[in-house]
């Protein structure tokens, strides 16, 4: 039997090294915009972090530099981290290669695998002049791709198990560039304005006035369940009140079958409401309505909202140049 548990709101961090049994090089250090909880492969992430503190950082650094050396890692060494309440937790730690390499090599300009080859045949990482952690000026998102609208009446919903099948990547000068970028790449870009289902679990709720009010400001008209429909209105918002499906029509999935629904932001936690919310992310992929089922996506997603105007185009070679 296998038992897992996991943190609710902590922030998950992958960060990649090479070493050589003297010194050790960290590649790149990625924080996960979903929380932790979300299979790694299934979560998008950035490179740098876009909001841990320089503390944190460092003293992850510390402690991921002392495992590669206690561990006697000859070549690349993945860690993952978990970050709450000003505690750093250790998930797992690999000493081998990660899917993450490639992301990293293309955000960094150093070819990883490269080098952590020539380590494992020998070489020292002062000899292939690979000494110091590259931290870009740019931000890169990865953004995972999935298989769901081959699989129509598949529920969407992520978890510990991997579901993604690829991976994009999004480069720009600040995080909220790079982000809408990747979505923009993964076929999953948000509508500038419309009408926005927000329907968040007990545990979100502290977020839910706040998103609420970024969504208005945005220009999105909210329709939100009844307990949801009523923090929302005691904070002053406008918002339209819709049944769950468990109580009947009119309920939120005929709104997405009518075309009435623009985005989707549903998170769940109890067994009715999982039922609920899996006909609501199934019908959304059949009607390709956006939806996001984190509220650390929306926040993020809201942030990549404001650059939809301004995308550039730019070469690898030329980013750390």
């Amino acid at each position: 039997m296998l038992l897992d548990s996991f943190l609710d709101h902590a922030i998950e961090v992958d960060i990649d090294v090479i070493c050589d049994g003297e010194d050790v090089v960290i590649g790149g250090i990625m924080q996960h915009i979903e929380q932790a909880g979300i299979h790694s492969g299934d979560s998008a992430c950035s490179l740098p972090p876009y909001s841990l503190p320089d503390d944190v950082l460092d003293e992850m650094r510390v402690q991921v530099v002392a495992m590669a050396k206690k561990l006697n890692v000859i070549g690349l060494m993945n860690t993952q981290l978990a970050y709450q309440d000003d505690e750093i937790y250790i998930i797992e730690v690999n000493p081998r290669a990660s899917r993450t390499v490639p992301f990293v090599s293309k955000a960094i300009s150093a070819p990883l695998a490269n080098i952590a080859a020539r380590v494992m045949a020998g070489k020292s990482l002062k000899e292939l002049n690979f000494t110091k952690e590259i931290i870009p000026k740019h931000f890169s998102v990865k953004e995972a791709v999935f298989p769901f609208n081959k699989f129509l009446g598949v529920d969407p919903i992520l978890g510990p198990e991997m579901r993604s099948t690829g991976e994009v990547m999004g480069i720009g000068d600040d995080f909220a560039t790079a982000f809408d970028k990747a979505q923009l790449a993964a076929g999953s870009r948000a509508p500038s304005s419309g009408k926005v289902f927000v329907s968040l679990r007990k545990l979100d709720r502290d977020d839910l006035v706040d998103l609420g009010k970024r969504l208005a400001k945005q220009g999105f008209s909210l329709v939100a369940t009844r307990s949801n429909r009523e923090a929302l209105v005691e904070a002053g918002l406008e918002c339209e009140m819709v049944n769950k499906v468990s109580e009947g029509s009119p309920h939120i999935v005929d709104m997405i079958k009518n075309d009435d629904i623009d985005l989707i932001i549903n998170s769940t936690e109890d067994t009715q409401g999982v039922e609920d919310a899996a006909a609501i992310r199934c019908q959304a992929l059949v009607h390709k309505v956006p939806f996001t089922t984190t509220v650390a996506a929306a926040f993020a997603m809201l942030d990549g909202l404001n650059t939809h105007e301004e995308i550039t185009v730019r070469t690898v070679q030329s980013l750390n140049n």
